[in-house]
């Protein structure tokens, strides 16, 4: 396409993000406009495929927003490209408009939410991984391979997460993967960290094994065709990620705000737009632009699995069972094991026995691996990330922005409370569940068993959105047999009389220690309930509703602080009823020491079980 129509699609696509935010009060434009002459040209001279007419199709080029706030940018191009109409463009952050603040799977041609920054780059790792892992599992896919193209700012390259997934992209020889900075100055309060110096930019970013591009205007596009030229070399002759590093000015082409400060986030008032829309040059917001469409390939994957291994092993600890369960689920092709180098402990390393070529080392990088677990489940694969659980505490507003893309993501949490011993506090998985009970509508398991575990990973293997699974360190006994079945929302009765006299409502490790409870107190002629609440969200409410009509005295038991865990689910459910309830959690600092110490330390072992039980039917 010549110099002179791209100027006239980069002008209309200007108009749109100054009247669109100018309308809507809010909004990113000289954000925006730093970039429309990069994505302009990346648009609409010849290098992204998509077919508009399926915009799920797996081989589609992946155009990501890590600066989501360049949202305006996003769809004016999409104006242009006849996606969306003109007068649709202008609904923008209205509430009766799909065209959010902020990117949204809303729209149609989005695959992903974005505006947390810092996250882009690591799921366009996980889209331009997963077209690397179709041809290394053997399929078909188009002779012009799919790519990924992320729009990155420079303010949000101090976070680091960027350099988590440039490492990670590296290690996987991502040429398909490309980045663009748009090293624009200035940050919402001022300059950024390096301002221009897109010298230091590649520097780092080439340390990390990057082909590096410079631009020295990335505001002219005869400038802009030349790095694209570079860059279609560089994929067709190296095994390197892309990173186009651009020099350009927040708020180009507008005199009066163009690289001026405390612009940030701010629209044009009306009495200035017009003066603005004259500057901008020649617009035409009739115009269509042709973006051609890759190649259509069908990939036929298998998803046939089996129910439970032959050779199941009695009396393991639920994260061993974890790593049978991949083996079985391995005979699904679209499922991917990631792990955070913990893979001999979570027994994630399973996968390998199987089907290495789809287990996915992530190192010790777990919001890197979170999103780009999101990014392959829009390519067509199922991942499951796993580690110690505490760790994926630094990942949260990573599983927290994969609800708002619609993800089916599962995550694997094992070494989960204190019952994990020796290794101290630091690694004591004690917040898990308040943090993934909050996520909308994620589902949440912490089965006592090895075949409870199996069961639930099939239960998370079905279901589609963010699933957790929590997992314990210890071998603990076989509770169930296979012939048992578990459901999202579903729980178990493990002991019950006519005549017990209290409930305990509780999940995983502590299941034990209330079955040695349950014993001791039988030996005293006092008989109680015992729940395995296997499904701590969605809880069994049916169940717990109908359970404590009958018996009044209700304990909960937990490995788990007592804020926004298993007690507090079931409270909440309960509120309702006049019960007498007491709540065994972790209350102290925990420290380091045998699994057995730590349980009675917190007071959330038998010996404690057995005491609450007995203070509960005296009062």
């Amino acid at each position: 396409m010549g110099i002179k129509e791209l100027k006239k699609i980069a002008a209309t696509v200007a108009k749109g993000i100054l009247e669109s935010t100018t309308i809507a009060g809010s909004g990113h434009p000289t954000s925006s406009l730093s970039a429309v002459e990069i994505m302009s040209t990346l648009m609409f001279d010849g290098h992204y495929l998509h077919d508009y007419d399926n915009n799920r199709y797996i081989f589609n080029d992946r155009l990501i927003f890590s600066k989501g706030h360049a949202a305006p940018l996003l769809y004016a191009l999409h104006q242009v490209a006849g996606v969306i109409s003109y007068e649709q463009l202008l609904t923008l952050r209205k509430f009766s408009s799909d065209f959010e603040g902020h990117p949204t799977p809303r729209l149609s041609f989005v695959d992903f939410a974005t505006g947390s920054l810092g996250q882009g780059l690591s799921i366009g790792v996980g889209t331009a991984l997963g077209m690397k892992l179709y041809k290394k599992i053997g399929k078909t896919i188009p002779k012009r391979e799919p790519r990924t193209y992320v729009l990155l700012g420079d303010s949000e390259f101090a976070e680091g997460q960027v350099y988590e997934a440039m490492q990670i992209a590296s290690f996987y020889q991502l040429n398909n993967l490309v980045g663009f900075l748009d090293v624009n100055r200035l940050g919402q309060r001022g300059e950024t960290m390096l301002g221009w110096e897109i010298e230091e930019y590649e520097k780092r970013v080439a340390s990390f094994g990057f082909n590096t591009i410079l631009i020295e205007n990335g505001n002219d596009i005869s400038n802009i065709q030349d790095a694209l030229s570079q860059m279609e070399k560089a994929i067709q002759e190296t095994t390197k990620p892309t990173m186009i590093i651009a020099k350009t000015k927040k708020g180009a082409g507008v005199s009066f705000f163009e690289n001026k400060d405390n612009w940030h986030g701010k629209p044009l008032p009306e009495e200035e737009l017009n003066r603005a829309l004259t500057e901008i040059g020649e617009t035409d917001t009739d115009y269509r632009a042709n973006i051609a469409k890759p190649e259509k390939i069908t990939v036929k994957m298998n998803s046939v699995v089996d129910n439970l291994p032959k050779d199941l092993a009695k009396n393991s600890a639920t994260r061993e069972a974890y790593g049978e369960s991949l083996k079985i689920l391995a005979k699904d092709e679209r499922v991917i094991v990631l792990d955070a180098e913990t893979s001999n402990s979570t027994f994630a390393e399973k996968m390998k026995d199987v089907a290495p070529e789809r287990f996915l080392e992530m190192f010790i990088a777990e919001q890197n691996m979170v999103s780009v677990a999101l990014g392959l489940s829009k390519v067509g694969f199922t991942p499951y990330s796993s580690s110690f659980a505490a760790f994926l505490s630094r990942a949260y507003d990573q599983i927290r922005m994969s609800q708002y893309s619609q993800a089916n993501i599962k995550i694997v949490g094992s070494h989960a409370g204190v019952s994990i011993g020796v290794d101290g506090s630091s690694q004591m998985a004690l917040e898990d569940l308040a943090m993934l009970r909050a996520i909308n509508e994620a589902v949440v398991f912490y089965p006592s068993d090895d075949i409870s575990t199996i069961k639930i990973m099939n239960l998370m293997h079905e279901h589609h959105g963010i699933s957790y699974l929590r997992l314990t360190r210890e071998k603990t006994n076989t509770l169930y047999s296979p012939n048992d079945s578990f459901e999202i929302g579903g729980s178990k009765i493990l002991r019950e009389s006519d005549n017990d006299k209290a409930v305990v409502f509780t999940a995983g490790i502590t299941v034990h220690e209330a079955l040695k409870a349950h014993e001791t107190l039988k030996n005293e002629r006092i008989n109680i309930k015992i729940v395995d609440l296997y499904s701590v969200k969605p809880l069994d409410e049916k169940n717990i509703r109908q359970i404590v009509k009958k018996l009044k005295n209700i304990l909960i038991v937990e490995d788990h602080y007592a804020y926004g865990g298993l007690g507090e689910a079931v409270k909440a459910i309960l509120s309702d009823f006049s019960l007498v309830i007491k709540h065994l959690a972790v209350r102290k600092n925990p420290r380091s020491g045998k699994p057995q110490e730590l349980l009675s330390y917190e007071e959330i072992d038998a010996v404690a079980i057995v005491k609450a039980v007995k203070e509960l039917i005296k009062s």
